[in-house]
């Protein structure tokens, strides 16, 4: 498998887990377009800091028992701001009104949405 096809099907596995948790908004971002950051970002809204580290708990448990390693967990113990990153993918967990204040759909709106195969990614900004 590629690291292109390794990295969408991480993104598709990230947005399926943060759904069940009934995460928000969900928005994947195809930064490798356009930046060599990452290959994806997934922007994912929790109504409070208790849903967003159920979230990213949800996430760090489901993702390494599908064979993925974390480089970093940034914003956790706040729950204001959660970044996890994988390296190819980064996924950012907002509280509602984070994701509105620092509005990285506008920041990154030069890269192309992602459809993923549930659908559930595939908004507008």
């Amino acid at each position: 498998m590629s690291r292109e096809e390794s990295s969408r099907e991480l993104v598709e596995l990230a947005a399926r887990l943060a759904a069940e948790k009934k995460g928000e908004d969900l928005l994947a971002l195809h930064i490798g377009k356009i930046s060599i950051v990452a290959d994806y970002f997934l922007l994912v809204s929790g109504a409070s800091a208790v849903q967003v580290r159920s979230i990213c708990d949800h996430l760090l448990e489901k993702i390494k028992e599908a064979g993925y390693s974390r480089l970093s967990l940034q914003g956790y113990e706040e729950g204001w701001w959660v970044v996890i990153d994988y390296g190819s993918v980064v996924i950012h967990v907002f509280q509602r009104e984070a994701r509105a204040f620092y509005n990285l759909e506008r920041l990154w709106s030069a890269a192309p949405l992602v459809e993923l195969s549930g659908g559930e990614a595939a908004g507008g900004r």
